[in-house]
């Protein structure tokens, strides 16, 4: 095509005014600094948020390895979607006014989605789609549903080892949360609950299936398979510990049973990768 027939209202992608962009996301990076500050705090100080620093790396390179149809994309800007960064910035300010952190870290990402479409268009948006939609892993889900979901996985996670302790010899009495062994009253707290492995998997399994698996159906069946896998491997890892508590009681506290954490972790990424490979080998049996 000529470029005399290039409509004038749309550009390819290439020539995008890049310092224009790197300009105004600046300015929202400022604006909302107030609100961003805080979440970063809060990645360094909360552990069922470790992953997070890896989230803003992961949308880039997937952004970058989709650069070919970004650039080639037409540029048509939408002035419209303006409309979407004034309505980031009210929210921001009602959450943060209102004090409600996931309100108003949300309607920053709002308003980076509000940006890329008025400057560059409907087309550009669609093939930054999952590096935007990533970037919510960033955000602590809010505090009510992290509750929610905290409580049934403690008692998920007591009874399994409940039984568990019970089936291989150790005498254990459960009383809500709580085992009572021979020589010692173990608590399931909500730091082993099982919510921190969970998060952390979930954003993994997003990141691995775009990343590694082409097929969509695959890549759903990777993010449904984070929730067996950590509740399984989370009661594994508190039976581990009334175990050892029975037998090794040094080994149950501190730093062992911070290292028991990592290491059930990566039990957990195995069982991941164990669990698209089994499928692949399965998909291409059917296929075959």
């Amino acid at each position: 095509m000529t470029e005399e027939a290039l409509s004038p209202a749309v550009r390819p992608a290439l020539d995008l005014h890049l310092p224009a962009i790197l300009w105004v996301l600046g300015l929202l990076i400022f604006l909302y600094y107030p609100v961003l500050k805080p979440m970063v705090t809060e990645w360094v100080n909360d552990e069922s948020m470790g992953h997070a620093f890896f989230v803003p790396l992961v949308a880039g390179y997937a952004a970058w390895l989709n650069r070919e149809r970004i650039l080639a994309a037409p540029v048509k800007p939408c002035w419209p979607a303006l409309t979407l960064v004034v309505w980031g910035f009210c929210q921001m300010m009602l959450g943060y006014l209102g004090a409600d952190f996931f309100l108003a870290r949300t309607a920053f990402l709002i308003a980076v989605v509000g940006v890329i479409w008025t400057l560059a268009g409907t087309a550009v948006l669609r093939t930054l789609a999952f590096p935007l939609f990533v970037l919510i892993f960033m955000i602590r889900i809010p505090l009510f549903i992290y509750q929610q979901i905290t409580s049934p996985l403690q008692g998920l996670a007591s009874s399994v080892a409940s039984r568990t302790l019970e089936l291989i010899g150790i005498p254990v009495l459960r009383d809500g949360n709580v085992l009572q062994l021979a020589s010692k009253r173990l608590e399931v707290v909500e730091a082993c609950s099982g919510i921190r492995s969970l998060l952390s998997l979930t954003f993994l399994s997003v990141a691995y299936g775009y990343l590694f698996e082409r097929r969509t159906w695959m890549r759903v069946v990777l993010f449904i398979a984070t929730v067996p896998i950590a509740i399984v491997a989370n009661a594994g890892r508190v039976t581990l510990t009334g175990i050892l508590t029975e037998y090794k009681p040094d080994m149950a506290e501190g730093a062992y049973h911070m290292f028991e954490g990592w290491v059930i972790f990566m039990v957990e990424l195995v069982a991941l990768l164990a669990v698209h490979r089994l499928l692949s080998r399965l998909a291409r049996r059917s296929h075959a």
